[in-house]
């Protein structure tokens, strides 16, 4: 009969391995001093036990402090600064130092894959990186526990947004206030949440009645930050305004590109939202000064919870099978897309 998860220790796993228990140990404080095969051996006897051993009592012993890692493309951008606002809220009065790796957007997994290799943390925070099984396998390596923001996958602990669900209320929004001819800013990813969102603008228009065109679905040649940038929403507003049939209405896929967007409606010498209203995504400090409508993540809250969530995992107090946690986004509605067309 299989050991219960709760009662495997490591002398469970030394005797499965057929080594002593200061090998294991070893392992676990990933010493050099095991060889490659008695270390795969041990590894191996860990994964078919589920043994999970006490990282409090480890640190303790070890004297030193627990290590937080945040892994993702890139902690430049507001969405990601808001989102480490919200870790540091979630570690805070904990004894808990904070690594970030900057994943970078070319090829993150392979820089994940790096990262895990070249040295131990207790937990990992994962944010803004499609979990499929390439990184599932790449995370599996890591032998600590793992919190996913921004992707889900079945068997790890994740909170994730529904970007279905919040594009299309942006796009309600707009057709509600009288718009025929609503237009959308997308980056250059090819990810699940752009994807997700351009869904959702086209679930909003062919429920109206509206047909959706591909004409009125632009990006900018702005590669920075995958084309989620000022300048990006910026160029690809001046292309939707040179359309013969401009838009009156446009729906960001991020607050940046929106504020972009708004700026090259404005050198046109047209009015928002008088001439062309405008909806963004992320619901940033800087929208709500502005008065940009967008689409409310609770970026920090998500940082937070996760956090949180992870350090629960990490000191074992929290027991339960990994939950798949989806937030739906809420529309701010701001004076950027208050105007009714007649």
């Amino acid at each position: 009969m299989p050991l219960e998860k709760s009662k495997v220790t490591i002398y469970d796993v030394a005797a499965r391995a057929k080594v002593a228990i200061s090998t294991v140990s070893r392992v676990l404080n990933n010493s050099a001093d095991v060889s490659d095969m008695t270390r795969a051996r041990v590894l191996k006897a860990i994964d078919e036990l589920k043994y999970r051993p006490d990282r409090t009592a480890k640190k303790l012993a070890q004297q030193r402090t627990p290590t937080i890692a945040v892994a993702l493309p890139t902690y430049t951008t507001p969405f990601h600064n808001e989102l480490l606002k919200g870790v540091r809220m979630g570690l805070k009065e904990q004894e808990v130092d904070l690594l970030l790796c900057d994943l970078g957007w070319r090829a993150p997994v392979k820089t994940l894959s790096g990262f895990l290799r070249r040295g131990t943390v207790d937990g990992l925070l994962l944010a803004g990186v499609e979990v499929d099984d390439r990184v599932a396998e790449e995370l599996s390596t890591l032998h600590a526990p793992t919190v996913i923001i921004g992707s889900t996958r079945e068997g790890m602990e994740s909170f994730d947004w529904d970007d279905v669900a919040g594009a299309r209320a942006a796009v309600e929004h707009l057709v509600s206030q009288g718009h025929q001819r609503v237009g959308m800013i997308r980056s250059f990813s090819d990810s699940s949440i752009q994807n997700d969102r351009i869904q959702g603008y086209r679930e909003a228009l062919t429920s109206a009645g509206l047909a959706f065109q591909p004409e009125l679905v632009r990006s900018g040649s702005t590669r920075k930050h995958e084309g989620f940038s000022e300048e990006a929403g910026h160029e690809a507003m001046q292309a939707l305004l040179a359309l013969d049939e401009r838009p009156t209405a446009v729906f960001a896929s991020s607050d940046v590109q929106a504020i972009g967007a708004w700026s090259a409606i404005v050198e046109a010498g047209l009015k928002v939202p008088e001439d062309i209203a405008v909806v963004g995504y992320d619901d940033l400090k800087t929208s709500q000064y502005l008065g940009l409508s967008s689409v409310d993540q609770s970026i920090q809250t998500i940082g937070r919870e996760a956090t949180v969530s992870l350090v629960a995992r990490m000191e074992d107090e929290l027991t339960e099978d990994p939950a798949q946690r989806v937030l739906t986004p809420r529309l701010r509605v701001r004076r950027s897309s208050r105007f009714v067309r007649t």
